[in-house]
């Protein structure tokens, strides 16, 4: 077959094909253009997921009649001052999203600028473009895309359901209305308002996208580094979310979906929340246009940075240093207070009586002599003065020998797990001593020799040297045995066999320096579990005393290290909500 040009509708239904890839391409296009319009107020209406219909309606600048037919040509743009593309300022400039949408689609454009008598329109269908009309309208544009890729059915057979397709639409919508909370946005979609919104500050914005009590719980993030500026809102450890649907990123302006900083954030919440669950945070930063490039796909959501170490690095330092606050009820997630199940019913009704004694003053945990026996439903104890520097108030009873609840200052019930708070308070001791240079060792009095799997065995002994970094001194002993001859001093009584198979299954996949390193940081949580109080064990009141107080000097200490809460708290509000009280 000879070569030959195709010819200009075919190649715009192929380059269609880039730009355009579902409906949610099309909204995302088409609301930046009303957006780089200057528009105070955008409305997106939705029909059919967008696969049917889609219109936006803004009061920007308009185009004027004589640049209708213009607007619609491929490569034609207003909007791109600096050909150099480096100082681009726009969300758009490639010039393809109209002629793109009018080769798959049919597309009316009615624009009125100011100063311009009446509205035209310009209808292209399937890269079919009729004449430039009048028409009646007021000022501003409105776009309306209808019958999505009828003329392109291949990539018409490819999109999801409708729901799905409405949902990925919204969502565009919902990043661009984040990314710029100055102008007022109102979305419909199947003639059901999803959200209306006026123009409004940014933590107003994110408050009615993210939710009230989501966002309330989110701490003011603010940083700097070598002209790169990060502000936002980022969740404490104990806020956290199946999926990233409650992430947003914006930068210089143009909000963005880039895998460095899903990484970066992820990295920094990496030893604060759960697997598989996921931070929230409405992140934007200010980049020097030289230092960023945006042209690097038609869709424009992904970025290029000029030093994408220091970008990652400044998201996780600054993060890093926010959940490094001390603990404050603020950030803690309201408790759910389930009913009394009837065996403890029974256990009451048959005698089971409170143990009382008296609050002292609290001592360190190396001070408190741990007690022992049999377990009561819950011991009560007087309180002590809860002192407004005290976040997390004074100890008033231990539930089950694993609970502790303590009342704040201000009220608040607040309910801390025992074994996940001081599991905290372990590895943040373990961290510091390992970025001062080594874990802190203790000798044991008589080496322990541990059996385990000759290959679990191999890899220990391999990495001898930098396992001496967290206080474990090991040798050879015989074929699959190893010879414990000191342990972290945090873990001097914790089980050596077990603690040497965790750090074998952690170093199972590790054969390069970095992923050494990264093992080792989850080995140093998993270290931590080895040696920290235990649910059923029985603390007095200076014990639960100086748990609180440590949680309150201590990083992170709203969350285990395995991700899960510490503490919860019950408000007045909730107590009176749980009981039915509300509105009498």
């Amino acid at each position: 077959m000879p070569i030959r040009l195709l010819n200009a509708q075919t190649v715009n239904r192929i380059a269609a094909g880039e730009v355009i890839e579902r409906p949610a391409a099309a909204v995302k296009e088409l609301v930046e253009n009303a957006l780089d319009a200057g528009s105070s107020r955008i409305e997106v209406i939705l029909s059919g997921g967008g696969i049917d219909r889609i219109e936006v309606i803004d009061d920007g600048a308009g185009i004027a009649a004589g640049e209708l037919a213009l607007a619609i040509e491929r490569h034609a743009t207003s909007k791109l001052g600096d050909e150099a593309l480096v100082r681009i300022s726009t969300l758009g400039f490639r010039g393809e999203a109209l002629p793109s949408i009018g080769a798959a689609a049919r597309l009316t454009l009615i624009s009125r600028p100011q100063g311009q008598d009446s509205a035209c329109r310009i209808t292209v269908a399937g890269g079919e473009v009729s004449e430039v009309a009048p028409a009646g309208a007021g000022f501003g544009t409105r776009a309306i895309v209808e019958d999505l890729f009828y003329a392109t059915p291949a990539r018409r057979k490819f999109l999801r359901s409708v729901r799905a397709e409405a949902d990925a639409a919204e969502r565009a919508v919902w990043r661009l209305a984040l990314s710029a909370p100055e102008v007022g946005f109102r979305l419909v979609s199947d003639q059901r308002v999803m959200f209306e919104l006026p123009p409004q500050d940014e933590a107003a914005r994110v408050a009615a996208l993210f939710g009230r009590d989501t966002a309330s719980a989110m701490l003011v993030l603010e940083a700097e580094r070598d002209g790169v500026v990060l502000t936002g809102l980022a969740g404490p450890a104990s806020l956290s979310r199946a999926t990233m649907a409650l992430q947003s990123f914006v930068v210089n302006g143009r909000p963005v979906v880039d895998p460095l900083l899903r990484l970066a954030l992820r990295l920094a919440y990496r030893d604060v929340i759960a697997s598989g669950r996921h931070p929230v945070a409405a992140l934007r930063l200010i980049v020097p246009a030289e230092q960023l490039d945006v042209n690097v796909h038609p869709a424009k959501t992904e970025l290029r940075f000029a030093d994408a170490n220091g970008i990652r690095s400044l998201v996780i330092g600054a993060i890093g240093r926010l959940l490094s606050r001390p603990v404050s009820l603020a950030g803690a997630p309201p408790a759910y207070v389930a009913p009394m199940p009837a065996e403890a019913h029974a256990q009451v009704y048959a005698g089971q009586e409170f143990q009382l004694r008296p609050s002292v003053a609290a001592r360190g945990f190396a001070e408190a002599e741990l007690a022992f026996g049999a377990p009561p439903l819950a011991r009560r104890f007087e309180p002590a003065p809860a002192l407004q520097e005290h976040p997390l108030g004074a100890p008033v009873a231990q539930i089950l020998d694993t609970y502790v609840l303590a009342v704040a200052a201000d009220g608040a019930l607040v309910i801390v797990d025992q074994h996940a708070a001081h599991e905290r308070l372990t590895e943040e001791r373990l961290r510091a001593e390992f970025a001062a240079g080594a874990v802190v060792a203790q000798s044991l009095l008589l080496p322990v020799v541990v059996e385990m799997a000759p290959g679990d065995a191999a890899r220990l002994l391999a990495n001898a040297a930098t396992l001496q970094l967290l206080g474990l001194e090991i040798e050879a002993f015989g074929p699959g045995a190893v010879l414990v001859r000191a342990v972290p001093a945090a873990l001097r009584e914790a089980n050596a066999s077990a603690m040497l198979q965790d750090l074998a299954e952690e170093l199972a996949e590790s054969d390069t320096p970095v992923a050494l390193e990264a093992r080792l940081d989850a080995a140093l949580a998993r270290l931590a579990c080895h040696r920290s109080i235990r649910a059923g064990r029985r603390l007095t009141s200076e014990e639960m005393s100086a748990l609180l107080r440590e949680m309150e000097a201590t990083p992170r200490a709203a969350t285990c290290s395995h991700g899960r809460p510490t503490f919860l708290k019950l408000t007045r509000a909730e107590l009176e909500k749980l009981f039915g009280r509300r509105g009498m």
